[in-house]
């Protein structure tokens, strides 16, 4: 049964978690930080382990009650809302945070044997472009999320409330190597590869090549610069989304939930 604490004193220990700026402090202690009842309660679902939780009092018997009843054994610290805002640094628009144990990460190469629609991320650094991409990989039919080493840990706080929990909800891990040979891995791995940049010699999102393709990968790169020539050059296709009004493009997370929809499982 989970312990109430009511929080008196704001240097205590145990709520070093919800006090620590650092999300690589957090990340070497092999903790994230889950937002809201509907977040909190998919990471559950997906398997992820609470630590503690920082409830407002009010929700203690209200919308967090059967997240509570489901923690097991574990801190409950609780206080009004002043009290939480003046500790974390910002008001819980929800009313609740949860401390929750990071898991092992499969390696790239298990994702890629069973996915056959993959977005890969290279150097995206944005946490809430991360976050929106989650979303809609998840929602849009691709199976998976590929990391390049210069990208945001998707389990940061904002790309973890922005996701609204589909971080928890696909399979992820992080590639190594540098540019090309990420592609080249995926090429060895059956996959047709399609960069998404603003190029001349560029194929429409509904190609033929790419709506038939058994095992796709669509690859995304970073806000301003983009991806890296040679990764582009490595693709197979590079692809961009027809345009009105002399708009030239759009932002990555947009413009990720577009591709997918046009080239996920339907």
């Amino acid at each position: 049964m989970a312990v109430l604490k009511e929080i008196s004193d704001l240097n205590f220990p145990e709520l070093k978690p919800y006090t620590d700026t650092s999300e690589l402090s957090l990340k070497r202690d092999g903790i994230f930080i889950a937002e809201s009842p509907k977040v909190i309660r998919t990471a559950m679902d997906s398997g992820y382990e609470p630590v503690s939780l920082l409830i407002e009092d009010k929700y203690i018997s209200g919308q967090a009650e059967d997240i509570i009843s489901r923690c097991g054994n574990i801190p409950v610290f609780h206080g009004s809302s002043e009290t939480l805002t003046e500790l974390s640094g910002y008001k819980l628009t929800q009313g609740i945070l949860a401390a929750m144990k990071r898991r092992d990460l499969p390696d790239a190469k298990s994702i890629m044997k069973t996915a056959n629609r993959i977005a890969l991320l290279e150097d995206i650094m944005n946490q809430t472009n991360t976050g929106a991409i989650f979303r809609s990989a998840a929602a849009l039919g691709f199976d998976a999320v590929i990391l390049t080493g210069g990208s945001s840990d998707p389990l940061f706080r904002r790309s973890v409330r922005v996701s609204m929990g589909s971080v928890f909800q696909i399979p992820w891990a992080y590639i190594d190597g540098a540019s090309p040979e990420y592609i080249r891995n995926l090429k060895r791995n059956g996959f047709v590869t399609a960069a998404m940049a603003l190029r001349s010699d560029t194929i429409t999102i509904d190609d033929t090549r790419l709506t038939d393709a058994d095992k796709l990968a669509v690859v995304l790169g970073t806000e301003g610069e983009g991806l890296k020539s040679s990764t582009i050059d490595e693709c197979d296709h590079t692809i961009k989304i027809p345009m009105s009004h002399g708009v030239d493009s759009l932002n990555v997370a947009a413009a990720s939930a577009v591709a997918f929809w046009q080239l996920g499982k339907h």
